[in-house]
């Protein structure tokens, strides 16, 4: 693989060679994270195959609810409803949130379209990582 990048158009930014993100250092948490924050470290993990940035700082992730007995109900969206991976990025937050979070009792993924994902969303170290900073 180059350590040079074409900026992806489809994000609206200008087609530009930049040197390729270098992925971030894991992230640990300490012994007495909540569950709500295990699952967000476990969200993290799954990243847009087409963006080299997680899905949690693009701004896919628009609530993570834990109820009394610790099941998971994550709302989220995609960069638009014709997403390449619209089948596939779901079922990956949900199969990693399962396997990375023991006391998580059940995880339910829903994909909603409102409010429309926008690049506004996105984290301020996402936005830099993509050069749009």
């Amino acid at each position: 693989m180059s350590d040079i990048q074409k900026t992806p158009d489809h994000i609206g930014l200008p087609q530009v060679e930049r040197p390729r993100p270098k992925a971030p250092a894991a992230e640990t948490l300490p012994d007495d994270a909540s569950l709500h924050d295990k699952i967000v470290h476990a969200i993290k993990t799954v990243y847009d195959p087409e963006i080299p940035v997680n899905i949690y700082e693009i701004g896919l992730i628009y609530e993570v609810t834990v109820a009394d007995d610790d099941s998971v109900h994550v709302l989220m969206t995609l960069t638009s409803p014709m997403c390449p991976v619209a089948g596939s990025l779901p079922p990956e937050v949900q199969h990693k949130i399962h396997d990375q979070v023991a006391e998580a009792t059940s995880v339910e993924v829903e994909v909603v379209w409102d409010p429309p994902w926008t690049v506004d969303r996105m984290s301020e170290a996402a936005k830099l990582q993509l050069g749009m900073l």
